[in-house]
């Protein structure tokens, strides 16, 4: 396998945690935007291609003839765009190398579903996203799955909720104390370690079937304001104020009132049975314990 090649669209985080995992086992190409970015690439061990899904011209680089498309970019963020113009000009663009993909893996979102009024959902619900970001999400997924079917590649769509880590916790809001929302009117919401999420994409790599759409997914059961308060308690943070919903649509921004107005509880069950993932963060609370006991002082044993 070292001989064949993946390439890596987008470098950031879960990519790099992503290369981390296949360094040695394939050979991995990574689209950048800017040259600079490169360094932190290569340390990865992945070999930098400097281009930008906003411009075709800069894509020309991307036939390296790969094995699979780790498709991580996300769409444009202009909020007038329903669609993701990234995606159709990547897909124009390997249709033009020498040979296509096997495999194209998408890093998708569970805002695709849209708000269930915390039902319990997988991944037979169908898509009703709300938000102009979640449509260009929804739109990616089906682009792609067409272009897979159509073209004999195997498209998986991984559909990731909020990504946590040690390094990507929300402390700027606990400290600005943002509010959340008083218990009856808060959302549930779903969450997925950063290092599980790239454990799911290896995974799919090799056991991803054909447009196949898989939720990776912890196993939580959590509101917001639970997680939250959480987070706050594991840092010795005052937990975040409560307000009610009406507040909230007076006092905050709408994209975070976006995500407040969506509640969904997804069930994680295909990721376990066909991925064959075993999580390693079961639940966001296992982090949030390692951090407060690294936190706490060390105690001196008795002579």
């Amino acid at each position: 396998m070292r001989t064949q090649r993946i390439l890596l669209i987008g470098c950031g985080d879960i990519a790099l945690r992503v290369a981390r995992l296949l360094r040695g086992r394939y050979v991995l190409y990574g689209l950048t935007r800017h040259a600079e970015q490169g360094s932190a690439a290569r340390r990865h061990g992945v070999r930098p291609i400097v281009g930008d899904l906003d411009s075709r011209a800069s894509l020309r680089r991307l036939h390296v003839a790969p094995y699979a498309v780790l498709h991580f970019a996300p769409p444009p963020a202009e909020e007038r765009l329903a669609t993701d113009p990234r995606t159709a000009r990547l897909i124009a663009e390997l249709g033009r190398g020498r040979s296509l993909p096997q495999r194209l893996i998408y890093i998708s979102t569970t805002g695709v579903y849209g708000n269930c009024d915390g039902a319990r959902i997988d991944e037979t619900r169908p898509t009703r996203p709300r938000t102009t970001r979640a449509r260009r999400r929804a739109d990616a997924e089906a682009l792609l799955r067409r272009w897979g079917a159509r073209r004999g590649v195997v498209v998986s769509v991984l559909r990731a909720p909020g990504i946590y880590a040690a390094n990507r916790l929300p402390l700027e809001r606990i400290r600005n104390h943002t509010p959340a929302l008083r218990s009856h009117d808060d959302p549930y919401t779903n969450h997925i370690h950063a290092d599980d999420l790239a454990r799911a994409v290896v995974a799919a790599l090799g056991r991803g079937s054909a447009n196949r759409v898989y939720n990776i997914v912890d196993d939580a059961d959590l509101k917001m304001g639970e997680w939250f308060d959480a987070v706050a308690q594991a840092h010795d943070l005052p937990r975040p104020p409560r307000i009610s919903l009406e507040r909230a649509e007076r006092e905050l921004a709408p994209t975070l009132l976006s995500f407040m107005r969506e509640s969904r509880r997804i069930a994680n069950a295909r990721m376990k049975r066909e991925l064959r993932l075993r999580l390693r963060y079961a639940t966001p609370q296992a982090l949030l314990d390692d951090i407060r006991r690294a936190r706490e002082p060390q105690r001196e044993l008795p002579l």
